[in-house]
């Protein structure tokens, strides 16, 4: 038989060069942007509007995406389950924007953009073609083709940096901002539509033959999904919006320009943190399908175990190597203006391993169809991360928000472990759990105590600690990988 987990870890591999390279492309435009916008408040604007982009994505998949990989596994039409799915979303989809369109300056008034209603326009066309897609992309991890997937990725990344270089570089007059916002909203849009082109196949084949009570049951699976999406999101994203909105006093220019730089400055520095998720996607592309074909395996309990175990080190690897190398990490950010908030870095880091833990524990609920207990999970995170940031942004500013991601989503990690464990039990090993989670906190906390002046002496340092962390982990995990 072959290893299971090598099989994900290959696959993990494929989807990672895409995800992890264009994520790093991606990462080439964090100093491009803060480069070029001098001031911290115009990039606000950027990470502002693509928070929305996240609440939106996820409204706009409508849950279908894990749907499809659920009811293939029962349904022998796996096309139907496919076509049902798609329809699905791209009606959706059309409602949405033809309501956009009538619906824009409303929109741009509220968001604090009155003069700028062409940022909504935008942005709604991105998310759309983007929510459509997810659907023919999530048939080709499916059916394991995962270099096709990835080309794909590449190529729709590929337009969007090349875009961005020319008109950020070439064209984009620094003294306008606003036409910045529009540049990178363009490429973006330009980007996105790479991708129907590719999967033209799936639009032109695609019969609409409607299957109502089918239809009915996926619906039902899926709407907590809709729910805990939506409220992961607010727990992921709401903070920035959050700052916005609550650090302007409602009168001021010079206030909502305050505003908007912290959350620049905030945004700047959580792209740092955000390379924990890096692994995450390019993880949970490959996931999500292999546990659903573990299904039925007899062992499936103890793949999911030992997979976790390899999850965690890793995750709390990249935490070590992102904090401890924060002087080499820092200069993705080039104007100094945004290296204020460079503290909270490591929160948000940490924030983003339970993160991960917790989506690799919300398996259970997905394959025992008990998906009302992700909503259930997420609804109190979003509660929690409202009420935190609402507390405490007016007196520490974006400070209260990274603070507000950790302590959400350590909730949401033990409280789906509890869950699951009375539902639909998996034996994880907390023992190591626990080592590699504490030993990657006490590394951290020992290096920041000896607190070397010395640049380089520091980094040499830090990097032993990491090297001793990569052998003690290697040691207790080799043998999982000749696990049959």
């Amino acid at each position: 038989m072959s290893n299971p987990i090598k099989k994900l870890l290959g696959q993990t591999a494929v989807y990672g060069l895409s995800s992890i390279i264009g994520r790093l492309l991606n990462y080439l435009l964090v100093p491009l942007y803060t480069s070029v916008f001098a001031d911290p408040s115009d990039y606000g604007v950027v990470s502002e509007l693509y928070a929305w982009v996240a609440f939106l994505v996820v409204f706009l998949t409508f849950g279908m995406e894990t749907t499809f990989f659920r009811f293939i596994q029962d349904q022998e039409d796996k096309e139907k389950v496919f076509r049902n799915s798609f329809i699905t979303v791209i009606g959706v989809n059309v409602l949405f924007f033809f309501a956009l369109i009538f619906f824009n300056q409303d929109i741009a008034d509220l968001m604090l953009y009155s003069n700028h209603n062409e940022y909504i326009i935008l942005l709604g066309a991105i998310v759309c073609i983007d929510a459509i897609t997810a659907l023919p992309l999530a048939k080709l991890r499916a059916e394991e083709k995962a270099i096709q997937f990835a080309g794909i990725q590449f190529a729709s990344i590929g337009v969007n940096i090349i875009l961005n270089l020319i008109l950020m570089l070439v064209v984009f007059d620094p003294t306008r901002p606003e036409e910045g916002v529009l540049f990178i909203l363009f490429a973006n849009l330009i980007a996105s539509l790479v991708k129907p082109l590719l999967l033209y196949k799936h639009f032109f084949n695609l019969r609409f033959n409607f299957d109502m009570q089918l239809a009915k049951t996926m619906l039902i699976y899926a709407l907590p999904l809709v729910i805990a999406g939506f409220a992961g999101i607010v727990n992921e994203t709401i903070d920035r919006i959050l700052l916005k909105h609550m650090l302007y006093d409602g009168i001021n220019a010079a206030s909502l320009t305050y505003a908007e730089g912290q959350v620049g400055i905030y945004s700047a520095c959580y792209k740092l943190a955000m390379l924990v998720t890096i692994l995450l996607q390019a993880y949970r592309y490959a996931a999500e399908p292999f546990f659903f074909a573990q299904f039925k395996n007899e062992d499936k309990n103890k793949i999911y175990a030992k997979v976790m175990n390899i999850f965690i080190a890793a995750v709390c690897l990249v935490f070590l190597v992102v904090s401890l190398n924060i002087d080499i990490f820092k200069e993705f950010i080039r104007n100094e203006a945004y290296h204020e908030g460079l503290y909270v870095v490591p929160i948000l880091l940490l924030a983003n391993v339970f993160l991960g833990i917790y989506y690799n524990q919300s398996i259970w609920y997905k394959l025992s169809g008990q998906t009302k207990f992700g909503a259930y999970i997420a609804i109190g995170g979003a509660f929690l991360t409202i009420l935190i940031n609402v507390l405490f942004i007016p007196t520490y500013g974006f400070e209260a928000s990274a603070w507000a991601t950790l302590i959400v989503y350590a909730f949401q990690m033990v409280a789906s472990y509890l869950l699951g464990q009375k539902y639909y039990p998996i034996k994880y090993n907390l023992r190591k759990f626990m080592l590699y989670l504490g030993l990657a906190i006490f590394l951290f906390l020992f290096a920041k105590l000896i607190g070397l002046e010395n640049i380089i002496a520091r980094l040499v340092f830090h990097n032993l600690l990491i090297a001793i962390y990569i052998g003690l982990v290697y040691s207790m995990e080799k043998s999982n990988l000749k696990f049959k």
